[in-house]
């Protein structure tokens, strides 16, 4: 993954610095680039923009280079640059700020799949109380692969029924079987939990 090009000539625009300042809670301001929180990172080497220089960018308004990295997709919020921060600022919780204004913005992401997995996660989840993981997986291998569009095509041969999403399913069908013997997987999912259908209302409401 080659490293993205940051503008020679910046001038800085507080704006998008205080937008997540607003929505995140933590103050990106206090960061004097001490580089704890790179170092730190498991997943740098998939990272664009590392995370010292993402809070950077965000001080001083580089939204574009920000908003369309794959840096803010790539972390998974293990919460180890959280920790070594000396300045205690929430670092996993700023890029989860940044992936939501990226959604709300309508900007496209980097990694479409992360995404994707978050949204069929959490349709599980609204739908049965807790994620069922079988329903998940088919469904996220099946969108991810692509193969909702050959299945519309009038003309499809099977040797297209073997690619993409489909073909990745089925070498996952092994695994699965492993799992489900071994009890880590449910083959009914549970029944919806009112409580938490109730959580989604209430974050539904509240978002709009």
């Amino acid at each position: 993954m080659s490293v993205a090009q940051l503008p020679e000539v910046i001038v800085p625009n507080p704006a998008f610095r205080s937008q997540v300042e607003e929505i995140s809670g933590e103050r990106v301001s206090d960061c004097f680039q001490c580089e704890k929180c790179t170092n730190g990172c498991p997943l740098v080497f998939a990272m664009d923009i590392v995370p010292h220089q993402i809070i950077r960018s965000v001080h001083l308004g580089l939204k574009d280079a920000v908003l369309n990295s794959h840096t803010i997709w790539v972390c998974v919020s293990c919460e180890t640059c959280t920790t070594r921060c000396p300045n205690n600022i929430d670092i996993a919780h700023v890029m989860d700020s940044l992936r939501q204004i990226s959604q709300r913005e309508g900007v496209k992401p980097a990694q479409p799949n992360i995404p994707l997995f978050h949204k069929i996660f959490l349709a599980s989840v609204k739908r049965f109380g807790r994620v069922h993981e079988g329903e998940m997986a088919t469904t996220y291998m099946l969108k991810a692969g692509g193969i909702e569009e050959l299945w519309g095509m009038a003309d499809m041969e099977m040797d297209m029924v073997k690619t993409g999403g489909l073909k990745e399913l089925l070498g996952m069908a092994g695994i699965g079987l492993d799992m489900y013997r071994k009890g880590k997987l449910q083959l009914l999912p549970h029944f919806p939990n009112r409580q938490v259908k109730k959580i989604f209302r209430a974050t539904e409401t509240k978002g709009k």
